[in-house]
């Protein structure tokens, strides 16, 4: 037999799991993916929602809108350094605890950016939100896979996939509109009673589950991972973006390479790391940390480029070029209702493979994005390819925790945390990068629309090349999350 054909040395047999269910009717465990959507829905809408808005703020601080790049790279630095220790916090303090101090932080955040009167007050109010950012995703997912069964996971992280995929997109057309008709102030003010509601919500509906014997805080491995997050995330978003010195970029890289090395010495002779590196050992979660880091990098491109594109070479607004891209939110809304019987009928192989592929090419197609193009056509594209990017990335972030168990969940989530920042900052400056690389061929310093297409066709195949990561996937992967039954001439097919 093929040593292949089995997962333990035993012969393989059929996979019978029960039919996957529908999320259960008690209305406790239905309104905690809810909470959780909500509030990962502002902190993703609120680190893009500011881009639109920079010109306003600059006027009204007395600054130039360069200079309020600061507020965007210090939210970025400040959520890289602090999401390491979102997993223990939660194991320590109890996950309901610190996912409400973590919203509770965001609000305050968001008052401080409103009433600033200076550059420096705006700069701090953006750390302070990036502290909250940094500790609601993670330990958001992590009361979601603490408190949802395996067999309806998919379908409740099918709904708290969706802000990953619409804040991106919406925050700079709401930006825009709030801007030009009320004041930029309300930006940030608005998540004040999100914020309330999410904390009530959760101190009524959320369990606060904790690790009674947690391990000792990795105060070294600490350091040594936020200096590697920060300086790798936070010189990947300056490549190629010119508002940071050539020099400086590459220091950050360097303290960042540097500090990734240090971290995976430490960890390796370090009994309670505080980024769990062998986790990587386990086959679904490697294909979900690579294989979701490259397919990645086109949706961390996609709300960068495309902004770029209907702005500069369609003559659009702000606003009416945010209209445009949005269709892809409404894209991945369709799939949510699909998303469960799809994997359960194709299985996690299959879909993450096949779909990878497929919602790939409709990211390289935006290179069709040219002048004289209908309106009609772009939305045709943006739309199926958000349909498909939604039931990627449920996959991707369900298959993760499918050999977890439940003492390292909390460290599965601030390694899927951390994956996902590298990988959006890395998707950043891939597209900037490529874009500049065309402009230097052309010997041009103004872009135009015919200098986005070999960006679009980069990050297009780097995200298809997950393919190969999720092509080594057993069958029967994921069986128990999808509810699939797998005959076992299936589970003996050979992987690669």
């Amino acid at each position: 037999m093929n040593s292949l054909d089995t997962l333990d040395g035993k012969p393989a047999k059929p996979l019978e799991v029960s039919p996957q269910p529908q999320l259960p009717s008690n209305p406790y465990d239905r309104i905690v993916p809810l909470i959780v959507a909500t509030a990962l829905f502002m902190e993703n809408m609120d680190s893009t929602v500011i881009a639109t808005s920079l010109p306003a703020i600059a006027r009204a601080l007395g600054t130039n809108p360069l200079a309020l790049k600061l507020a965007v790279t210090s939210y970025l630095l400040s959520l890289a350094i602090c999401i390491p220790a979102s997993g223990w916090t939660a194991d320590r303090f109890g996950a309901r605890n610190v996912f409400r101090l973590a919203i509770a932080v965001f609000v305050l955040g968001s008052i401080g950016c409103a009433a600033s009167r200076s550059l420096e007050q705006f700069v701090f109010g953006r750390i302070v939100q990036g502290m909250g950012g940094a500790m609601m995703t993670p330990v958001g997912r992590l009361i979601m896979v603490r408190s949802i069964d395996k067999r309806l996971l998919v379908n409740a992280m099918a709904l708290v996939t969706m802000p990953a995929l619409i804040g991106p997109i919406c925050g700079p057309p709401l930006g825009g509109f709030i801007t030009t008709y009320a004041s930029w102030h309300w930006i940030f003010l608005i998540n004040v009673p999100i914020g309330l509601v999410g904390i009530a919500l959760a101190s009524r509906y959320i369990a606060n589950v904790r690790i009674e014997h947690h391990d000792p805080f990795d105060f070294v491995g600490f350091v040594q991972s936020a200096l590697a997050i920060a300086g790798l995330a936070f010189g990947l978003s300056a490549l190629g973006l010119e508002f940071l010195p050539p020099g400086i970029v590459a220091t950050l890289l360097c303290v960042g390479t540097v500090s990734a090395v240090a971290y995976v010495l430490h960890a390796n002779r370090t009994p309670a790391p505080i980024l769990d590196l062998t986790l990587l050992k386990l086959p679904t979660f490697r294909a979900s940390i690579f294989g979701g880091f490259l397919f990645r990098l086109g949706i961390g491109a996609l709300p960068f480029l495309l902004p770029l594109l209907l702005q500069i070479g369609f003559d659009l607004t702000p606003f009416q070029s945010g209209l445009i891209t949005f269709t892809t939110a409404v894209g991945s809304m369709f799939m949510k209702a699909a998303v469960v019987r799809v994997l359960k009928h194709f299985g996690y192989r299959n879909v993450l493979l096949y779909n990878a592929l497929l919602s790939s090419a409709f990211l390289a197609a935006c290179a069709t994005f040219l002048p004289g193009m209908p309106f009609w056509a772009m939305i045709v594209i943006l739309l199926s390819g958000g349909f498909f990017r939604s039931l990627q990335f449920t996959g991707i972030n369900t298959i993760a925790y499918a050999e977890i168990e439940q003492p390292k969940m909390s460290r599965a989530t601030t390694m899927v945390a951390v994956a996902q920042q590298l990988s959006l900052s890395t998707g950043v400056a891939v597209g900037a990068l490529v874009v500049e690389i065309t402009l230097r061929l052309k010997h041009s310093a103004t872009m135009g629309a015919t200098d986005f297409p070999p960006a679009f066709l980069v990050v297009g195949l780097l995200s298809a090349s997950a393919a190969l990561i999720f092509f080594r996937l057993a069958p029967d992967a994921g069986a128990e999350l999808s509810g699939r039954k797998v005959a076992a001439k299936d589970a003996g097919t050979e992987k690669a």
